[in-house]
């Protein structure tokens, strides 16, 4: 991924190695608190039972999900622990990759198939099936890739790759597909392989969990958790993003909004009102917030308010406030 041009607005600031740490070293409780951990879901429980034995395993409080898999599929899911879970909202807005097997009432040549697989990509109109638990109402969502990429079973049973736009129903395109061959069609098979920048090859499976968690009670050693659980900053990769200063870490943790002089570096071209991450300068990710200036306006600003967070992520502490409390 490029790396977004950036007004550099302070090129002497400087961390305290004193103070919080690069993401990629942060130690096991701290993840506990505050990572992500992706799993290689199987068919058969839900993304819910996946998250309540992730939570009963670790023994902490608070798992969630993020994007459900049906029962029935497989693939990449994300289970975000503790304050990471805060971010649910920005882990369901990234784009998926899934491959699909489907099925057809009577064999359908495969050139023929391919041309409908192609038109099913823009803008479309997604109907959730019966089988969600959403209300159904007509959306549209955006198909940017859709492929044929293998045929068998006398021209019955087909293999697609499907890039799309979070939300998309899968069931409901394949079923349109249907329709649109009037020819019956069924999926058979789906397993999600991307979301975002995170891909299902990173993933592990629950008796690895399940391994990892007996190493790290049973025999004091964390090292294979360790390696399972992710930095939340995983999942909020290709934000537009604004590095701050450690006084402005301390006073954002403790939901201030940013100010002018607490900014060493902010993304060109970015408008008010638009979402943006705010990270310390070793990389932490701090709060997600909402800019209240155009980022070209602020180089030549030499005071005031530039964003107001939305989400914070830092918990309280972890840098010394610069402030008094009078």
């Amino acid at each position: 991924m490029e790396k977004q041009e950036c007004w550099v607005v302070d090129e002497s600031a400087t961390t305290n190695q004193a103070f919080g740490c690069l993401p990629s070293e942060r130690p096991l409780e701290e993840l506990l608190e505050c990572g992500i951990i992706l799993v290689d879901k199987p068919s058969g429980p839900s993304s819910h039972q996946l998250a309540a034995w992730a939570r009963s395993m670790l023994g902490i409080n608070k798992i969630g999900h993020g994007g459900t898999l049906d029962p029935f599929a497989t693939g990449l899911l994300t289970l975000l622990c503790g304050r990471s879970t805060k971010i649910t909202g920005e882990l369901l807005k990234k784009p998926k990759s899934y491959a699909a097997v489907i099925r057809f009432k009577n064999p359908i040549d495969g050139l023929e198939l391919h041309e409908l697989v192609s038109k099913m990509q823009g803008e479309i109109y997604n109907v959730p099936p019966k089988e969600s638990a959403v209300k159904i109402q007509v959306r549209s969502r955006k198909v940017t890739k859709s492929d044929l990429i293998q045929t068998e079973e006398g021209d019955r049973v087909h293999l697609l790759s499907i890039d799309c736009e979070a939300g998309t129903y899968i069931r409901t395109l394949i079923r349109d597909l249907g329709l649109l061959s009037g020819n019956g069609c069924e999926l058979l098979e789906l397993h999600r392989s991307r979301t975002g920048s995170l891909e299902d090859q990173m993933a592990c499976n629950m008796q690895q969990l399940a391994d990892a968690v007996f190493l790290w009670r049973e025999h004091d050693d964390p090292r294979g958790l360790s390696r399972l659980i992710s930095p939340v900053e995983a999942v909020l990769e290709g934000m537009p993003e604004i590095i701050i200063k450690d006084g402005a870490v301390a006073a954002l943790s403790h939901g201030a909004p940013l100010a002018r002089p607490g900014i060493v570096s902010v993304p060109k071209g970015i408008l008010s009102g638009e979402t943006v991450l705010l990270s310390s300068l070793k990389g932490e990710a701090v709060a997600i917030a909402e800019l209240t200036v155009d980022s070209d306006s602020i180089p030549v600003m030499d005071s005031g308010q530039v964003a107001i967070p939305k989400t914070v992520i830092m918990q309280p502490g972890a840098y010394p406030q610069t402030w008094s409390k009078e």
